[in-house]
């Protein structure tokens, strides 16, 4: 007995003395977090405070990615305009209300009857909405009526886009971006260029509603420059202004664009011989119309006639469905939508929202079904202002804690893992990976680490998403910067993420 009453005291005492050690050590690590904080709060302000930001209005928010619990804030309640930052609020409200099986559908459709090869009647080409349909889908959409028989159509093709309003264009969009792909037209029968008629290396960005021009240099000096266009279309005219120029002279992109209300194309400029091509997307006016002629000229291609005219107008409901096209999944969307920041992807989803939801494709509606969602991720959203769905309009707005707020809430819902894995990826050489961020941050800690949504507009600039730090914690980022005068601020973004890639709390 007293042999075990000396062990329990003995016990007792080891206990009493793990504990104190313990409670030394778990103390002297509080003290180590706190300082490490303070250490990081302290370098993160050094970065924001940079010449560049001096007359600029910066927001960051950093919270834990499972607690939520908030290790930075810097005017993190002030409502900001994020550019394309808007796009996560739209791609993942798509992905929680659409689903990420959701596909667009275009369909052809007829009034009419078939006897023999001949059809009597009416074909509609309804749209969907699909943002990603190319010159081949149209090409193909003709076939399947050639393989169904038919060799005539005794009727018109009537266009449909009444899937979505005919408001074209969102509210705040500025007239120096309707040139181009960025501030491409909206409609529910639109088009995209075709990378595989681009060249063998073109990536697969489907730019909705815009066209892709080449300017490449002719065979001698004085000569007018070549110019090739995709997808080719009656639909739009080119006024070449561009000459070729000795291999020495000035290679110069005077002015390109569309005149507004037409599809007059110009380029003007000069480009040496041998010299290396001007790219540029160029929007189209009124794309449902292109849609309609490459339908057409499919049809012409696939040996089918049509005795008849190409006209615009609305799908009855008693009509016979010929063939439906479908998109790929907005899964596969995201990884395009998200990495290369696709503004029309945006907009074609966000109306897709006011229809599906509300039977209205309209901005209004669709921006409803976001706010809604925002609303159910806790995100205050009377500090919310929506107004488009690309991130393109100035007036766009959201504090950085709730966007952090948005992103801790996204990562518990079922379709997280494809969201994430829409996001580009610092540093990844691969385009598909790295998307915006693939030449940034390399050769640091943030490397092949940070997942974010960069967005850029004049004196605008953003970034948010996840980091994982050198303990293999993980964070949660925005940095959204307004009003800077100059060049974008994207280094300081680098700088903030970097730091908290390196960031140790012990």
């Amino acid at each position: 007995m007293r042999t075990s009453h000396i062990t329990k005291v003995g016990l007792l005492t080891l206990i009493a003395g793990g504990t104190l050690q313990l409670g030394l050590s778990s103390e002297l690590q509080g003290e180590e977090e706190a300082s490490a904080k303070i250490e990081l709060r302290n370098d993160l302000l050094e970065i924001l405070d940079t010449e560049q930001l001096q007359s600029a209005l910066p927001g960051v928010h950093v919270r834990h990615s499972e607690t939520g619990e908030e290790l930075f804030s810097y005017n993190s309640d002030i409502s900001l305009a994020p550019a394309s930052g808007q796009k996560l609020l739209v791609g993942a409200t798509a992905l929680d209300v659409l689903g990420p099986e959701f596909t667009f559908e275009t369909g052809v459709y007829t009034d009419g009857y078939t006897r023999g090869s001949i059809l009597h009647g009416n074909i509609y080409l309804k749209g969907g909405g699909d943002p990603t349909l190319l010159a081949s889908d149209f090409d193909q959409l003709a076939k399947e009526l050639h393989n169904q028989g038919i060799r005539m159509v005794q009727g018109d093709i009537i266009a449909d886009d009444t899937y979505f309003d005919d408001t074209r264009l969102s509210l705040d969009l500025s007239w120096a971006n309707q040139r181009g792909q960025v501030g491409a037209q909206v409609s529910a029968l639109s088009f995209a260029p075709d990378a595989a008629l681009i060249s063998d290396v073109a990536l697969d960005r489907y730019n909705t509603a815009s066209v892709y021009v080449e300017v490449h240099p002719g065979e001698e000096p004085g000569d007018e420059a070549e110019i090739k266009v995709t997808p080719e279309s009656d639909y739009y005219s080119i006024d070449n202004q561009m000459i070729t120029v000795e291999e020495d002279g000035d290679r110069q992109l005077t002015g390109w664009g569309r005149d507004h209300g037409t599809n007059d194309i110009f380029f003007e400029g000069t480009i040496p011989v041998g010299g290396s091509s001007f790219n540029q997307y160029v929007s189209i006016w009124e794309p449902t119309n292109l849609a309609a002629d490459l339908f057409a000229e499919g049809l012409k291609d696939a040996r089918v006639r049509v005795n008849g005219d190409v006209v615009l107008g609305e799908t009855p409901e008693d009509v016979e469905a010929l063939f439906i096209h479908e998109s790929m999944t907005l899964e596969e969307l995201m990884i395009p939508y998200m990495k290369f920041s696709q503004n029309s992807h945006s907009e074609h989803l966000t109306k897709a929202l006011g229809q599906e939801v509300h039977g209205e494709g309209s901005w209004d509606k669709g921006l409803d079904v976001v706010e809604e969602y925002l609303d159910s991720a806790g995100v205050n959203t009377n500090v919310v202002q929506l107004r488009d769905g690309s991130g393109m309009s100035h007036l766009n707005a959201i504090p950085t804690e709730e966007m952090t707020q948005f992103l801790l809430h996204a990562q518990d819902e079922e379709w997280f893992d494809i969201f994430y894995g829409s996001l580009p990826v610092a540093a990844e050489s691969d385009h598909y990976v790295g998307g915006t961020l693939r030449t940034r941050m390399a050769d640091t800690a943030a490397a092949s680490n940070v997942a974010a949504k960069t967005g850029s507009l004049t004196s605008k600039s953003s970034l948010s998403g996840y980091v994982t730090d050198a303990d293999g914690e993980e964070w949660i980022f925005s940095i959204i910067m307004n009003n800077y005068i100059g060049s974008s601020p994207t280094a300081v973004e680098n700088d903030i993420a970097i730091r908290l890639a390196e960031y140790e709390a012990d």
